[in-house]
């Protein structure tokens, strides 16, 4: 028997309650979508339409069914291939080694006396073999020589170092940096592939090498920090980094890195802070001035009431909240996706046919334009239609609010349609914050901002990162500062010191 209720509800009150348990129905069902995507899914956001795989991610747990046991309907398959050699076997072409790989020749000759022989050719075989990084002692003997006139010494200057009376070299301490900042690999890792090669080196020594090498890094990543901010457009984003917490034992502090991209000098800048409030951005870019791209994150938003910035709006980030919905509207979501891959298409093809920023305006314009302006429309007349709670209303919510920003890009040929290149800057580190987990205080986290700016940056501009940080440790401690910005990773002379 149905539980007696304390007092009859009337027909509205019943309607609401219904209207209420369908809206929780449908968060619940986008949460469940979610989990069974991130578990199982795919990690591509790019939409194919697909018809026949519109329950790929159902796991039928809520209508499980005995298997079948009758036999399958079968089918015949004719297909061409190559005809095979003579002997019967494929034999694959094998791609030659690269040329500009160093070559150690190891002549064999035959074991048979070859007296009076005439050599008619050669037979070439290459191996590519590989040697283990190794350890060396740079030894600088420095002769003392009596001057005989005044008595005195003289004898050789010893060239600057990286960190003066340290024994590290320019090299070691670049190894050491681009093995945890590019190739994730914690120092206490290192120092066991140090242990292999018969050298100890203490995990306290490795860490003070890091923070000797960011300590003369400064100038360079002080100048770097103002080239990013000059810029006229950036994107931003921010990703969390664990910080140990000295005030509490066994606890750590999420901070947060604060990525700003220069999309047109390709230039990265890390910014280190405690928190993902909004004092942040608004510190950092203060006196920033031009054109500002995110994501939906509403610590932005204080700045579409600055003058002299214009916010701009992330597509890929709403085309996500539609891939995300798929499980819960496929015909809706379908759609919508399916209209964005449209705009993605303009851009392919203006990428494709090298459009300047100009003729990129244009195209946007007579292309994209039209399917942005009757998409709006859409979206305003199925949001009435759809349970605000469920994913694809919280999609269509989503599009909606950020509708001026995600549309401006068509107006500015400079602009992007999403702000990935940011995201693809910040993937780096969250790949080595699996390796070393956390950084040791709020310090060592802004000495890694440092570096994680300098190396992006080096790594976009082609700029391998470890040749110019070997060259530039080198150089720094002599370099002229008023020519400080030829040592920049982007800079004509960082690329051809790779040379």
């Amino acid at each position: 028997m149905a539980q007696t209720l304390d007092k009859t509800l009337t027909y509205d009150e019943l309607v609401a309650d219904n209207e209420a348990l369908k809206a929780k129905n449908a968060y619940l069902e986008a949460e469940l979508a979610a989990l069974k995507r991130l578990i199982f899914g795919a990690k591509s956001e790019r939409f194919v339409q697909d018809h026949d795989n519109a329950a790929q991610l159902d796991l039928h747990l809520d209508n499980v069914q005995l298997v079948s046991t009758s036999r399958p309907e079968t089918e015949t398959i004719t297909y061409e291939r190559k005809k095979l050699q003579k002997n019967g076997a494929s034999h694959p072409v094998r791609q030659p080694l690269p040329a500009h790989l160093p070559r150690t020749e190891i002549v064999i000759e035959p074991d048979e006396d070859i007296s009076g022989s005439k050599k008619i050719g050669e037979e070439i075989t290459e191996e590519l073999e590989y040697k283990p990084g190794t350890l060396f002692v740079n030894r600088y003997v420095r002769p003392k020589y009596a001057r005989p006139n005044d008595g005195g010494v003289a004898i050789g200057v010893l060239p600057s170092r990286p960190i003066e009376k340290g024994i590290a070299g320019p090299g070691l301490l670049a190894h050491l940096a681009i093995s945890k900042f590019v190739d994730h690999l914690p120092l206490y890792r290192q120092g066991k592939m140090f242990e292999r090669q018969g050298v100890e080196i203490a995990r306290s020594t490795l860490g003070d090498w890091i923070t000797a090498t960011c300590a003369a890094l400064e100038p360079l990543f002080v100048l770097h920090r103002e080239q990013v901010l000059r810029a006229d457009y950036l994107m931003a984003d921010e990703t969390p980094i664990r910080v140990l917490d000295f005030t509490t034992k066994g606890k750590s502090h999420l901070g947060y890195f604060w990525v700003y991209y220069d999309p047109l000098n390709q230039r990265a800048l890390f910014d280190y802070r405690q928190s993902r409030g909004r004092d942040g951005p608004l510190e950092c870019l203060a006196h920033f001035q031009g054109a500002l791209q995110t994501d939906g994150y509403q610590a932005y938003d204080i700045f579409e009431k600055r003058d002299g910035l214009t916010l701009y709006g992330c597509m890929a980030h709403a085309r996500r909240k539609f891939t995300e919905a798929l499980n819960n509207d496929r015909e809706r979501a379908e759609y919508v996706l399916a209209e964005i891959q449209r705009l993605y298409t303009v851009e392919r093809q203006a990428r494709n046919a090298g459009l300047s920023h100009q003729e990129r305006q244009k195209l946007r314009q007579t292309e994209a334009r039209p399917v942005l302006e009757p998409l709006k429309a859409w979206l305003n007349d199925h949001y009435l239609k759809v349970l605000p709670k469920s994913a694809i209303g919280q999609a269509i919510a989503y599009a909606l609010a950020r509708w001026s920003k995600l549309c401006r890009y068509v107006e500015d040929g400079r602009i992007e349609i999403d702000n990935n290149l940011v995201e693809n800057a910040i993937r780096p580190v969250a790949l080595g914050r699996k390796n070393y987990l956390f950084a040791g205080s709020h310090a060592g986290a802004e000495r890694a901002a440092m570096i994680y700016s300098l190396v992006t940056t080096a790594k976009v501009n082609g700029v391998e990162p470890f040749v110019w940080l070997q060259d530039v440790l080198t150089r720094i401690a002599d370099h002229p500062h008023k020519k400080l910005a030829e040592l920049l990773p982007g800079s004509q002379l960082s690329k051809t010191a790779e040379e």
